[in-house]
């Protein structure tokens, strides 16, 4: 008895069957979440550290050298990078794919608690960390302004009643808000007036400490009532403390107003953001790995509304970007490409067929063996996705095939006078076989892509997986329900007359196996020659790939552009400011572009005063002409017409792989022990990368040439005069690190009290020899008396990668050229400019994904072709067969990698490399069946 016999004999049971696959698999569609690719998220955690006016040394040594030594034994931790500024250090850890995310998180919190002793005494807050890339991009981006508020007002609505309730959402991972102005009271202090009253600054700092506290008063316990102190011991604005008294001079007090400017500012005057060229905040929303971006991207979209009723009328959010619009469309597209497949499908089938239910039969197989699918999908956490979507549209073609074999041999033996019931027997028994071994072949095609391991892995597993579950879905459909509507439906071979289609069809058709006929038997009589042919295509094929442009991901447009500006690095903030407003409204004119925000100036995510990032959103796909890399080339030559700074452009991709920010798409990064040496080499690279044709945009993350002001102190000097180093730091930091003495207690939010010096003892080096420090019995001392100053250069940022210091060199592939191209000549140039053993070079992020993809797929199909080979073999228990079919392979892959150079795509990955494979098997294999 065949597997389809009981099905043929029971054709209730069989309906009923089906009809539970369906109902389910219409449940799991409608049950899958959409998004744009497979959970290929690394885990990734991103520390920051704020030390308020430190230099970028400081920070490398002091803060992110401790924190780095307790991460680097964090369990799988894959890359670990650190950007270190002015006041501010970023710490990147990317953890391997395997790794829960809220597992690492609390490591990093054990470590940076295990840190904590190491690091300097006076930070004023400890480090944080978020479960967020920073190199990721948003799901969605918002502009808040208003021009009735107040920026500092702005900010208490965008940060309390927005960023902090949106952050809360499932699968938010940070509502991060660029250019933040948090309200604070900046006591700007004139030495001079200080000095003439013999009050240093070290005194100003003590008495607004103690001027401002919030601390417990305690109870008044009676024996009938209980009483709680309290006092009114907090300032909460300028006013407040302008009446401060900083000291008793002759008997009279000397109030802070009396030496220096109190003001109502915002806590970082060197960050900003604009939209429309207004002033404004961004909010970012991240998502968490691993996070369903349009899952996200409702829930946030729904809250907002809710949000809105409690700020102000006058207070604008508006929406800039939002990255599931086109997740949505370009998923929409392969749902559209996938039925116009099904829909082929079926008019092939008829006109091979060429009758009503010898179509309608093997049709009904194509929706059930995706309803299936849809089910299996569900159940394993898959979702609807461009990788899925695209094995569900390939697995059309195979799905049909099953139950189009099944039918044909039906067909035969009702030709042959059989009646259908009969006919569904002998057929469905003596194709059984046959289907299986296409199922398992399929199935072995796909094997080494399960244990792939890494992120192409993780990507093209969800391929594998659903194509294999689509294919035994087919396999078990053909089997059973396929034999049991040929047995009820379809009519013997008198029954019905050929019509005028049909007959037309049919003479097509004979001259196709006249023609086909004729070719046999020329391969029969020139047997040499076809082998011969068939080792020259298995030639052809090795060579064709090496020569065919490689590429880690087809490059998207997601109508999203990353903008970066740097400038020279002693440009100031206000300087950049201006550059900025230059770039934004020379993008915001393009007619592609939909709205631009941008921001400058030093923050957690922009270490630099020297750099601006722009938000590019393009209008949508049937609103322009170009796509963004279009779009980019377009802007490339206005944007290099402003002065003073370069300006780098990278199209938005759904993939990001790797934790650093970078101005452009790929980057290569050298490490070396050595800071000096790295220093030494890392320009020569750069400057020989840049004259590479295959590269644009080539720039470096080194910044090691700003202008510093050295003060050397005479210690013998010093200490005749009982000044201390300590006690110079002091008063220099309080001068010039905009230093948070206070803070500000409220119901909502805490604001700080920033000490400095005013303005005008900042902007020149100069202003030094203005400054006192106080000696012993509060004499003032002018800091030149025992200190020279000496203008040198020094880092602006410093970078490491894995504890040690790191050069990041990023770069933008030239229009034309595959990614591949572009590694070999940087591994050749690598090669010819002989970098001495201890500077190592590596591709990170993207292209190190890819050289590990591209190393490993000529191994993966070596493996796919050896087990289809085992599985054949042990089907047809034959060491021939299986080489009979795989015979076919040559042609297949010369004709698909034929395919790719005619239509050029940068975008060769597993999947492709497979698909040949499956395509060739179940032609192959049905003639070794009727052998």
């Amino acid at each position: 008895m065949s597997i389809s016999e009981p099905f043929i004999r029971r054709p209730i049971g069989t309906s009923l069957l089906m009809l539970g696959v369906l109902v389910f698999g219409i449940g799991a569609y409608n049950l899958l979440p959409v998004a744009a690719l497979p959970k290929v998220d690394f885990p990734t955690i991103a520390v920051q550290v704020n030390y308020p006016g430190a230099s970028p040394d400081t920070m490398a040594s002091a803060v992110a050298t401790p924190l780095e030594q307790q991460f680097a034994a964090l369990p799988g931790l894959a890359e670990m990078t650190s950007m270190s500024g002015v006041g501010a250090t970023l710490i990147t850890l990317q953890f391997d794919l395997e790794r829960n995310i809220d597992g690492a998180a609390q490591d990093v919190q054990q470590a940076i608690n295990a840190a904590t002793g190491l690091l300097p005494k006076d930070l004023p807050n400890p480090p944080t960390y978020r479960k967020t890339n920073p190199a990721d991009r948003p799901v969605l981006i918002y502009a808040i302004h208003s021009d009735a508020l107040p920026v500092y007002r702005i900010d208490d609505y965008a940060y309390t009643i927005l960023a902090q309730k949106l952050a809360t959402v499932t699968g938010v991972s940070e509502s991060r808000i660029f250019g933040q102005k948090q309200y604070a009271v900046h006591v700007q202090v004139n030495p001079g007036a200080l000095a003439a009253r013999g009050i240093g600054l070290e005194d100003v700092r003590t008495a607004l400490t103690t001027a401002t506290v919030n601390r417990p008063k305690g109870v008044l316990e009676g024996a009938h009532r209980a009483v709680t102190l309290d006092t009114n011991d907090q300032l909460f604005n300028a006013d407040g403390f302008r009446k401060v008294i900083v000291a008793w001079r002759n008997g009279a007090p000397v109030r802070l107003a009396d030496v220096a400017d109190v003001k109502d500012s915002v806590q970082n005057l060197r960050s900003d953001a604009w939209f429309e060229g207004k002033q404004a905040e961004g909010l970012a929303i991240q998502r968490e790995a691993g996070a369903n971006t349009i899952q996200v991207v409702d829930t946030v979209k729904n809250l907002l509304p809710k949000l809105q009723e409690s700020i102000p009328p006058s207070l604008h959010v508006d929406l800039i970007s939002d990255r599931s619009v086109v997740i949505r469309a370009a998923v929409h597209d392969v749902q559209f490409t996938m039925m116009l497949t099904i829909g082929l499908v079926i008019l092939v089938i008829f006109v091979f067929l060429r009758t009503l239910w010898a179509t309608v039969i093997p049709s009904v197989a194509v929706p059930l063996s995706l309803l299936a699918t849809f089910a299996v999908m569900y159940g394993i956490g898959y979702s609807l996705d461009n990788i899925s979507l695209m094995a569900l549209t390939i697995s059309v073609g195979f799905v049909v095939d099953d139950a189009i074999v099944m039918i044909e041999n039906i067909v035969r033996y009702l030709e042959q006078g059989d009646r259908p019931f009969e006919a569904a027997l002998k057929g469905a028994g003596q194709i059984g076989f046959t289907i299986i071994s296409i199922t398992f072949s399929l199935i072995a095609v796909f094997i080494p892509l399960l244990f792939m391991s890494g992120i192409i892995g993780r990507l093209f597993r969800e391929f594998a997986v659903t194509v294999s579950v689509a294919v035994i879905a087919s396999a078990v459909i053909s089997l059973t329900l396929t034999p049991v509507m040929c047995s009820l439906f379809l009519k013997g071979h008198n029954e019905q007359p050929p019509g005028r289609l049909s007959q037309l069809c049919e003479r097509g058709f004979q001259a196709m196996l006249g023609g086909y006929d004729r070719g046999l038997k020329f391969v029969f009589r020139h047997q040499f020659a076809t082998l011969m042919t068939t080792l020259l295509l298995m030639a052809a094929t090795g060579l064709l790939y090496m020569k065919i442009p490689k590429g880690f991901f087809p490059q998207q447009d997601t109508g999203f552009i990353f903008g970066q500006a740097e400038a020279r690095q002693d440009t100031s903030f206000v300087k950049m400011a201006g550059i900025s407003h230059k770039l934004a409204e020379i993008v915001g004119k393009d007619p592609a572009v939909a709205g631009v925000l941008y921001f400058a100036g030093a923050s957690a995510f922009n270490p630099t005063e020297n750099t601006a990032r722009v938000f590019i959103q393009l209008k949508p796909h049937d609103e322009r002409a170009l796509t963004s890399d279009q779009v980019i080339q377009r802007l490339r030559p206005k944007v290099a017409a402003v002065e003073g700074a370069k300006f780098f452009m990278q199209s938005g991709q759904d993939i990001s792989v790797g934790g650093r920010l970078s101005r452009t798409q790929y980057q290569y990064t050298l490490t070396d022990t050595q800071s000096a040496e790295l220093n030494h080499w890392a320009p020569i690279v750069e400057t020989a990368m840049q004259k590479l044709p295959q590269l644009q945009d080539v720039a470096s993350d080194q910044q090691i040439a700003a202008p510093h002001m050295a003060i050397e102190i005479d210690r013998d000097a010093a200490s005749r005069l009982g000044l201390s180093a300590s006690l110079i730091d002091e008063t220099l930091y309080d001068a010039f690190g905009q230093r948070q003495i206070a803070t500000m207690y409220t119901s909502t939010n805490q604001y700080k009290v920033i000490l400095e010096v005013q303005p005008q003892f900042q902007d020149d080096p100069s202003a030094l020899s203005k400054i006192y420090v106080s000696g012993p019995n509060g004499v003032q001392i002018p800091l030149s008396s025992f200190a020279r100053f000496t203008s040198k250069i020094e880092p602006l940022m410093l970078s490491h990668q894995g504890q040690f210091p790191a050069v990041t060199i990023s770069f933008n592939l030239a229009p034309g050229v595959a990614l591949g191209e572009a590694v070999d000549r940087i591994q050749a140039l690598e090669r010819e400019l002989h970098l001495p053993p201890t500077v190592t070079g590596s591709f990170t992020g993207t292209a190190q994904a890819f050289q590990a993809s591209l190393s490993s797929t000529p191994l993966l199909v070596a493996a796919a072709i050896l087990v289809v080979y085992i599985v054949l073999g042990v089907l047809y228990e034959s060491y021939i067969h299986p080489i009979t079919i795989l015979s076919a392979l040559p042609s297949a892959g010369v004709g698909a990698l034929l395919a790719l150079i005619l239509w050029p795509r940068s975008g060769y990955s597993p999947p492709g490399s497979f698909n040949p494979l499956e395509l060739f098997d179940p032609s192959a294999k049905i003639p070794a069946n009727y052998e």
